[in-house]
């Protein structure tokens, strides 16, 4: 019993032993940190220790000290919230050992700082920079060797605020720079008048074709309404091109030659189309159009343009609109091996295009073909005018309200320009061309 409180006895001896040594390692600690080597009075004081909330804000950043022969760097912080080295020592000794490395590396930061403030008069072998960045912010910034007029290279830095380009007006006014196209126009030629107005779309898909003196003739004309899908690049096309190719096709044909005289048009049609395909645009566009030859009336289209003959006032619809909604179109389409499809109401070809006959549309050929229906009407005394338009005026406006229109008017251009206004006013936005014909001029008793 006696050698088991001797053990005790001695142990406790021994671990009040190294309580004190430990006690005192702290106290010399804190006491080398008080310490401070002598200073230029032209130099500035040193910053005070750092707070507990700095160096709480140093452990999250681990800013690295590093110190070399051509290189020098400082780690600096803000003053504010800062408290006095007797608190922080008070601090510390409550918070045990946890502090011992921080207390060190202070005064690591604290010599470090020192050897730049003694080192700065030299310039010799490295700079130091001291610059103060804004509450609690933490900065370590070094000088190189020669970069007095460089500036400082940043180590660790806050992220760059962003940047934002500069305001361009040109982007936003890009269109500005486009070549304004007319929204409305009007034509005014010997025995035709037009009146033309563009919808929603941003280019204008409508367009005509006028051939006048065929062969030197002047009983003999050529006029054709094209309305365009996809761009403009078929509707262009067709007006170019279609009546030169129905007029080749007429050089050697006779006036009693009937067949020859329709193969030349629907020749014409199925050329062009060819002749469009071969290019690789992929667009397309509905047409009608009138041959004026010979004291007769022959009428092609392709598509829902339609034309209108006014006999003594009474509306004569001489074509007939290509769309999905035929039954015979239909059954066309599904025994080639096409589909149609109803969206937004409107039964359409593979549920993209409403008209089942069109020039171009290459990816929709095989089922919307490029051939015309043709008819031939002779040209009498009751034969006043032809309208021919695009369906931008037959969706809104029927046909003997358009034939009373150009009664009422006298068949002039004004006549035209109200016939789009009313289709307008009543909700149309598609382009829109109407054309007028006068048909006096090519009445004839035969060749």
């Amino acid at each position: 019993m006696k050698d088991l409180e001797d053990f005790l006895w001695g142990f406790s001896i021994i671990s009040l032993a190294l309580y004190f040594l430990r006690r005192l390692r702290k106290a010399i600690s804190m006491a080398s940190l008080s310490l401070t080597s002598p200073r230029s009075p032209s130099l500035p004081s040193p910053p005070p220790p750092l707070s507990w909330v700095n160096q709480f804000f140093l452990e999250k950043r681990k800013a690295p000290l590093m110190k070399d022969d051509s290189e020098t760097t400082v780690l600096l912080h803000d003053q504010e919230g800062s408290i006095s080295q007797e608190s922080q020592r008070r601090d510390m000794k409550r918070k045990g050992s946890h502090y011992e490395e921080k207390i060190m590396q202070e005064t690591m930061a604290y010599e470090a700082y020192q050897k730049g403030l003694h080192d700065k008069s030299s310039q010799k072998n490295s700079d130091v920079l001291i610059k103060k960045l804004g509450p609690d912010s933490l900065r370590i910034v070094k000088v190189s060797e020669g970069d007095h007029n460089k500036g400082a290279t940043k180590l660790k830095k806050r992220p760059g605020k962003l940047v934002l380009p500069e305001y361009c007006p040109k982007v936003e006014f890009a269109l500005v720079d486009r070549k304004l196209e007319n929204k409305e126009f009007q034509v005014q030629g010997r025995d035709f008048f037009l009146a033309s107005k563009k919808g929603r779309r941003e280019v204008m898909e409508d367009g005509y074709g006028i051939m006048m003196d065929i062969l030197g003739d002047a009983k003999q004309a050529f006029f054709a309404v094209i309305d365009g899908h996809g761009g403009r690049a078929a509707a262009d096309y067709v007006a170019e091109n279609l009546g030169k190719n129905i007029v080749k096709g007429l050089q050697n044909v006779g006036c009693k030659e009937d067949g020859q005289l329709e193969q030349a048009i629907r020749g014409g049609y199925l050329v062009t189309d060819r002749e469009f395909l071969s290019q690789g645009v992929s667009s397309g566009a509905c047409a009608a159009s009138v041959l004026l030859k010979d004291g007769e009336l022959h009428v092609a289209n392709v598509g829902d343009c339609r034309v209108v003959l006014s006999r003594n006032g009474v509306a004569d619809v001489l074509t007939m609109d290509h769309r999905v909604s035929r039954e015979d179109e239909r059954l066309r389409i599904e025994n080639s091996g096409g589909f149609l499809h109803c969206r937004n109401g409107i039964w359409r070809v593979h549920g993209c295009l409403a008209v089942s006959r069109a020039i171009g549309d290459q990816h929709l050929k095989e089922w919307v073909i490029s051939e015309p229906e043709i008819k031939k009407v002779p040209l009498t005394s009751d034969c006043q005018f032809l309208i021919m338009a695009s369906d931008g005026l037959w969706d809104k406006v029927n046909e003997q309200e358009a034939v009373d229109v150009i009664l009422r008017d006298k068949n002039s251009v004004e006549s035209c320009k109200k016939l789009v206004d009313i289709s307008f006013s009543r909700g149309n936005m598609d382009d829109i061309t109407v054309m007028a014909i006068n048909l006096q001029n090519f009445v004839t008793n035969g060749c």
